[in-house]
């Protein structure tokens, strides 16, 4: 079953974002957020982006490249930071979406770290770097929820993330994925506009 889906994405990535949009069987909302909303009210933002760029939507795509670290600046990713918190809004008639992080193959490497033992439980987990040097904290804080452990397992992380590689060999497969943790326990977990990346 195809879920409606908004691409969120920097100027600089625009031709992952038209790849995607000509994946047949998908169903992508062809609209963006280019134009500042002309309020300071917080929930009436999100309500707009929920009501004209998100509408129906279900899960939205983060591309994630090279462009797109928080420590760029609030000004340079407001419009994915704004995206990205109206896709976690949850309010009255509207549930919030499932968010699938795609790492573009120029920022794999600055993202994919390897693995390391872990002194903690003796086990062995990936280092995926996803701090304020590589994405927006909208995405990393859902991705890595404080869980208290050493670890990250699969129903820890309201995010999904993988690779452009990966993602386009089973494309409804991976939406698919995201679309499944909106009824996830760990939904209940995420937060709109997180403080700091982790924390």
């Amino acid at each position: 079953m195809a879920h409606k889906t908004y691409i969120s994405f920097k100027t600089e990535d625009e031709a992952y974002k038209k790849a995607i949009q000509e994946i047949s069987d998908l169903d992508i909302i062809h609209k963006s957020l280019d134009v500042p909303i002309n309020s300071t009210d917080d929930d009436y933002i999100m309500q707009v982006i929920r009501s004209e760029y998100l509408a129906d939507s279900t899960v939205t795509i983060l591309l994630i490249g090279l462009y797109g670290a928080e420590n760029r600046g609030e000004y340079e990713q407001r419009y994915i930071k704004r995206e990205l918190q109206g896709s976690l809004y949850h309010s009255a008639g509207n549930t919030k979406n499932g968010i699938l992080g795609i790492v573009l193959p120029e920022a794999e490497s600055s993202i994919y770290k390897g693995s390391m033992n872990c002194t903690n439980c003796g086990g062995q987990h990936s280092i995926v770097d996803l701090t304020d040097r590589t994405v927006i904290r909208e995405f990393s804080y859902n991705f890595y929820i404080p869980n208290g452990k050493c670890a990250y397992p699969e129903d820890d992380r309201y995010c999904v993330l993988t690779t452009w590689a990966t993602f386009v060999k089973s494309p409804e497969s991976w939406i698919e994925k995201a679309f499944a943790k909106r009824e996830s326990p760990i939904a209940s977990k995420t937060k709109v506009r997180p403080k700091s990346a982790g924390g």
